[in-house]
């Protein structure tokens, strides 16, 4: 069966937040013209998230799961996610419950009509803690200003773009946090939309300044090598080959 739409939800010691989720992304996605499915992929969990993963998958088979071994943080997750979604249409958000499901068919809607390759939210009316808010300001601010990229939010983890633009992506630790910046280093064309984003009601936060500012304005340094080490190019003209010769 095609899949039009794949959703990727990374999580960790969500156990709570799953079923609620998953009842939402059923809900939105079962009334939409889509073949869907939901990708849920747990890091290492030490709860019992992979139990409500498993229940959730029993109960809709359009939801399926990946439990990792151990611990390896959100941008493993994202890319186990990215190599085996299925779907033409990528859609991506946080396990917490704070990014809302309901905003996805609209953003799916914008890529399918060719406004734009990926479409990234931002967050209209933060719910988060001051600390949170704070340190998210700075990092975003100072990646923008080091590689030369206008995201209002960054941090935004609703995202959603055609699946060929995550092929052959730079997959590194933090990564996740730099997705506008790797999709248009992939050639893609890149638009930001409004999104709700809801107070967390469930689970304990894991990003602070420690785990969140410093390894963020860090990783800015990296990515600004990236931008200006790639190698990138453009043919100009290829010829056929002559019957009987080897293409590499």
């Amino acid at each position: 069966m095609s899949i039009d739409v794949s959703i990727i939800v990374p999580i960790r010691n969500e156990r709570e937040s799953i079923p609620v989720l998953g009842a939402e992304i059923s809900e939105v996605f079962s009334s939409s013209p889509w073949e869907w499915e939901c990708v849920w992929i747990d890091d290492g969990s030490t709860d019992t998230s992979v139990d409500e993963m498993r229940k959730l998958a029993q109960a809709d088979p359009h939801h399926r799961h990946i439990a990792l071994e151990y611990h390896r943080g959100q941008s493993t997750g994202m890319v186990v996610g990215l190599r085996n979604a299925r779907g033409k249409i990528i859609v991506t958000m946080d396990g917490d419950g704070q990014n809302d499901p309901h905003d996805a068919p609209r953003m799916v809607e914008m890529v399918m009509g060719g406004e734009a390759d990926a479409v990234i939210g931002y967050r209209q009316k933060r719910h988060d803690n001051f600390v949170r808010l704070i340190s998210s300001r700075i990092a975003n601010g100072f990646r923008n200003w080091l590689i030369g990229e206008k995201i209002k939010d960054v941090g935004c983890a609703i995202r959603t773009f055609r699946a060929e633009c995550a092929k052959n992506i730079i997959t590194f630790e933090g990564m996740h946090r730099f997705m506008p910046t790797m999709l248009r280093m992939n050639g893609c064309k890149v638009i930001e939309t409004p999104v709700n984003h809801r107070p967390r009601s469930r689970g304990k936060t894991k990003y602070g300044i420690n785990n969140r500012l410093w390894v963020g304005l860090l990783d800015s340094f990296g990515v600004r090598w990236l931008m200006f080490r790639r190698v990138h190019y453009r043919i100009a003209e290829s010829g056929n080959p002559r019957e009987g010769d080897e293409e590499d």
